[in-house]
């Protein structure tokens, strides 16, 4: 059976102190943030869920260096986009093809054209725009306030989000296991799986939609 690498993460996290969860979470979301393709919402979530469980990690803390993780990040990416311009993503594409491609960039940049600044919000909640919000957002030369808003907001209501309601499941899921056993077990697993479709199948339509939008060419 394959193991999710949710599960080895958490494993890991519980052997490393609780300063280290904070920093490691912040930095791993701010590269990713940044443009480098790391596991960004694996670390955050296991991060959350082990907070959930060990009293050691206070979550207020996790949720606030991976907010601070996530706007630097997004900030130096915007930075380094508006200076590199389209050679980066050309240099981009050669070393990461499989996350830089011509294909993944021109998705990106239809969900831009669509949404203008709040393409950086969406982002937060879409792993592929993730890598590419700030940067390319640097690279069309969206005005930085736009991009400041988008991407200050976009961070708090994803890293803040995701990990209150993370550490909120876990608490109820433990109380859930001590009461019941099995049956908690059952509800977390089926709420697990709803929640995941859900959210898959969101995607996709996501991405037919961005796919059916024309990118209008210079002139």
């Amino acid at each position: 059976m394959r193991e999710e690498p949710t599960a080895h993460v958490q494993e890991w996290l519980e052997t490393v102190p609780a300063v280290s969860v904070y920093a490691l979470v912040g930095v791993v979301i701010g590269l990713e943030s940044l443009g480098i393709p790391l596991p960004g919402e694996i670390v955050l979530v296991s991060s959350a869920l082990l907070a959930s469980q060990h009293g050691d990690i206070n979550p207020y803390v996790l949720s606030a260096c991976a907010i601070a993780g996530a706007v630097i990040g997004d900030s130096a990416g915007y930075a380094i986009g508006r200076k590199g311009g389209r050679p980066l993503l050309a240099r981009l594409g050669r070393r990461f093809p499989h996350h830089f491609g011509a294909a993944n960039i021109a998705l990106a940049e239809r969900s831009f054209q669509k949404w203008g600044m709040w393409a950086v919000f969406l982002g937060r909640f879409i792993a592929l725009l993730r890598i590419f919000a700030g940067p390319l957002a640097g690279v069309l030369h969206m005005p930085y306030w736009k991009f400041l808003i988008a991407n200050v907001t976009g961070g708090i209501v994803w890293a803040g989000g995701t990990t209150a309601v993370v550490y909120s499941l876990g608490i109820v899921a433990e109380e859930w296991l001590k009461r019941f056993s099995w049956l908690g077990l059952l509800l977390a697993v089926l709420v697990g799986v709803t929640t995941t479709l859900f959210l898959r199948r969101r995607a996709r339509r996501v991405s037919a939609a961005l796919s059916d939008t024309p990118v209008p060419t210079a002139g």
